[in-house]
């Protein structure tokens, strides 16, 4: 053995990943070696080139490469990245990239599920259960089960076979029939069938009849025996059940089409408002016609499997005394727990085998307890996870397998991270070092960066004024480099302030009062927001923050405002003055090509008004849609205004390349000679302006009012280095929440209640402080600024402080402390207060 390791000892190995000539995006030529077999943090302002080096560079050039060496037939099954624009890369392992926003989940995704733990679950107890016999009698534990053998009942002998892993699947044929294996049956909101009782029938008073039915079931209904000439609410109790729930009999009318003097005399079957619901969803083809129906239902939990998704035969089987749905709702702590003792309550002959079965749970489970997540349950649906847990599952399943010689590439993973999460999560990172692979992280967090053993940072600003290396090095180089931006932040010599709202005036404009019963693991809760204050929400994560805010607070207001009926578990909401509730997440703007920030920000509108005032478009009779490169008959005519055209190479990768006619520019050669003069004397066409960034544009346009304007919010938001012809979908998420708030910011804002799920994310600390400074305007205009955060900085200057708790999980779900920061600091109980 030792004679191995002296002759490996000789074996040139490479030290880094060398990268020659990165041009991808707004990359500058860089030639950059990154450390192999370290955690290597990458830096800088938003904008500055840190994801395109990092995803851009390394994981498609070590992804594509390991593609490769797969088969033909394999590679045309899977999704493949292009060639990086880069000159050289050597030495690059085959890389995972951990993605900031993980793919929204489908409607069956759970916890269990995504984490892949049901899938062990679910064996132990096709296995190891005692399994039911068609009379309902129970049959002990038995490897019969695992050799395919029949069982025989010990009780009345019939003879049958036990389920299989795949039999206890909601997904597949464990699934209750009632809702198809989603727990949630969609009924009638009998409650919106009539939302406007002082109506009568004639005026429309049944909303179902006006949208998914004739116009003439009102005619019907009154052949029925119902007046249809009053207020609704004055009908009697059986002329309201005939509307709502009538038998369908047929009744011979004289039906009379609006605008017409004509009569047509009909038999027709009457439909009643349930019905005429029903009917429809049973007939919807599309989205566009489920839109229609979804106004007149309301989810339910399954009466038949009570939310388990589980069919009756699939929650038969008993390990330990109980069901795999019951097994489904414990918390991860509590599961690991059974778990652990399940072999030593079974047969001596089948303990081996149950060791195996739980060990490879138990594993797994492990990687999610290090990183914080014991307080979930396994039946929780992934939609209702923050955006951070959903990260963090994906972490979990990628380093479960212990690989050595990857390269891991994580975007942004402190994301909805507590200071107190943080620790696990870098213990996961070096973990993955000590089993012989390498980490990059694209991060802000100094938490997390101060744990790198190399810091790369990109700047020196965003976008064309980016995409360099300023500095790299250790943690202590960087906080001596005058040239680094994070240094100070890492060193905790630089700090962001905005002056806060003094204690004693915290409620001089009012408060939203909120009482909530328990839900999910969050008890029932009672609190009060300042009205015009900068309120945070924070808390360790599963402390029931997005419970609070974004499933409690958001749809109460959103049902007080359009005067709909509470959510059941909010029990009362008052909101005195509060008309709109505007959510800005970090969910991405648009699906395709054709959304750009011009587009987004209402700019391009604007833009297309003033080329089409221009003498040579009125003279070639071009107007505002002739300059739209959607639709206008301007647009390139070989690329259809998208500015790529996509190839198909039937067994590698889509190519995409800029478009040979118009060359990236959308626009034909005609949109070139209509041109847009400034005062200055300097003269532009659409499509160069279009190829601006934000702060180049707003010197070009400084004499059109609204146009200026617009783009003034821009840079002020701080995305002054986006290009206006920029994809909005392949913005970062805090580019898109800032995008988002563009068409708020100069409005008075004293009835609206903004809420920001994460706002920092993909934030560097020095853009911290622009965020800060929208928040302080959007205060100014009298808005409410609810937040949900994590970042310590944002936290300090906060008005008022909900700090969410004890723990995550069942251990939370609790206000533990509510005040101003001096408040949160002396509560023992806080985490969040020790941190600060």
């Amino acid at each position: 053995m030792a004679n191995i390791q002296k002759q490996f000892q000789n074996i040139p190995v490479p030290k880094a990943i060398r990268i020659r000539g990165a041009k991808i995006h707004n990359l500058k030529n860089i030639n950059v070696d990154v450390p192999l077999n370290q955690i290597v943090g990458i830096a800088g302002v938003s904008g500055s080139g840190k994801s395109s080096l990092a995803l851009g560079v390394l994981y498609a050039e070590g992804s594509r490469r390991y593609l490769e060496s797969l088969s033909t037939y394999t590679r045309r099954r899977m999704t493949q990245a292009a060639k990086a624009q880069v000159d050289e890369v050597l030495y690059v392992p085959a890389s995972l990239a951990l993605r900031q926003r993980p793919g929204v989940p489908g409607i069956r995704s759970t916890f269990g599920t995504g984490t892949e733990l049901l899938n062990s679950l679910r064996l132990m107890f096709s296995r190891l259960a005692s399994h039911r016999c068609p009379n309902g009698h129970y049959h002990p534990p038995s490897l019969k089960v695992a050799a395919g053998q029949e069982l025989i009942c010990p009780v009345c002998g019939v003879r049958f076979y036990a389920p299989s892993a795949e039999e206890l699947a909601f997904n597949s044929q464990g699934a209750c029939r009632t809702c198809g294996g989603t727990g949630m049956v969609q009924n009638v909101d009998r409650s919106s069938l009539v939302p406007d009782e002082s109506l009568t029938i004639d005026q429309g008073a049944v909303a179902p009849w006006n949208s998914l039915m004739w116009s003439l079931m009102t005619d019907v209904c009154r052949a029925m025996g119902v007046r249809t000439d009053v207020p609704f609410r004055e009908l009697t109790e059986k002329e309201k059940a005939i509307v709502y729930d009538g038998p369908a009999e047929k009744k011979h009318i004289l039906y009379r089409p609006k605008n017409s003097e004509q009569a047509t005399e009909l038999d027709f079957t009457y439909f009643n408002a349930v019905y005429t619901v029903e009917n429809a969803l049973a007939k919807v083809k599309d989205e566009k016609g489920m839109k229609r129906v979804e106004k007149f239902l309301k989810q339910d939990i399954c009466p038949d499997c009570g939310g388990t998704r589980l069919s009756e035969a699939a929650r038969a089987p008993k390990l330990r005394g109980i069901s795999l749905d019951q097994a489904c709702e414990m918390t991860l702590a509590e599961l690991i727990k059974w778990v652990t003792e399940v072999p030593a309550s079974l047969p001596e002959e089948m303990r081996p085998m149950a060791e195996s079965i739980c060990q490879s749970f138990l594993e797994a489970a492990k990687r999610l307890m290090d990183l914080g997540l014991g307080y979930l349950t396994l039946d929780r649906a992934s939609s209702t996870l923050s955006t951070g847990e959903r990260q963090r599952m994906q972490l979990a399943r990628a380093v479960r397998n212990r690989t050595t010689g990857v390269l891991y590439v994580l975007d942004e993973p402190s994301i909805g991270l507590h200071p107190s999460n943080i620790v696990g999560l870098t213990g996961v990172m070096e973990d993955l070092v000590a089993d012989g692979n390498s980490v990059v992280l694209v991060d802000h967090d100094t938490q997390v960066l101060s744990k790198a053993q190399w810091i790369i940072e990109m700047g020196p600003e965003a976008g064309s004024r980016g995409g360099q290396v300023i500095a790299q090095g250790t943690v202590q180089d960087l906080t001596r480099d005058p040239a680094s931006k994070i240094g100070p932040f890492l060193s905790g010599t630089a700090i962001s302030v905005r002056e806060r709202t003094k204690a004693e005036d915290l409620f001089a404009l009012g408060s939203i009062h909120l009482s909530t019963s328990a839900i999910h693991t969050v008890k029932p809760l009672e609190v009060d927001i300042p009205k015009g204050r900068l309120t945070l929400v924070t808390g360790v994560s599963g402390s029931g923050k997005t419970t609070l805010v974004l499933e409690s607070m958001i749809p109460g207001l959103e049902a007080v405002t359009k005067k709909k009926k509470l959510p059941d578990h909010v029990l009362s909401i008052e909101a005195p003055d509060i008309k709109q509730v505007k959510l800005i997440d970090a969910t991405p703007i648009g699906i395709n090509v054709r959304s750009t920030v011009a587009t987004y920000a209402n700019i391009h509108d604007e833009l297309r008004k003033t080329f089409a005032r221009s003498p040579a478009a009125k003279e070639k009779g071009w107007k505002a849609g002739a300059f739209s490169y959607n639709t206008g008959t301007l647009r390139c005519p070989v690329c259809d205004g998208t500015g790529v055209i996509s190839l198909d190479v039937q067994f590698l990768p889509d190519v995409e390349i800029p478009c040979p006619q118009c060359r990236g520019a959308r626009y034909s050669k005609e949109a070139e000679q209509v041109r847009y003069k400034n005062k200055e004397g300097a003269s532009y066409s659409l499509p160069q302006l279009m190829s601006m960034d934000v702060s180049q544009a707003l010197e070009a346009c400084k004499d059109l009012k609204s146009v200026r304007q617009r783009l003034q919010v821009l840079q002020d938001l701080g995305l002054g280095y986006l290009t206006l012809g920029e994809e909005t979908p392949s913005l970062s998420g805090g580019e898109a929440q800032r995008l988002k708030l563009a068409s708020e910011m100069g409005k008075p804002q004293a009835d609206s209640v903004f809420v920001f799920d994460e706002p920092t994310i993909g934030l560097h600390p020095l853009d911290v402080q622009t965020l800060l400074n929208v928040f302080q305007t959007l205060i100014s205009q009298g808005a409410t600024v609810i937040v949900i955060e994590h970042d310590l900085d944002v936290i300090r200057n906060a008005d008022y402080i909900i700090d969410m708790g004890p723990g995550g999980g069942l251990d939370g779900g609790q206000i533990v402390a509510a005040g101003t920061l001096e408040d949160i600091k002396k509560c023992s109980r806080s985490r969040t207060g020790s941190f600060l």
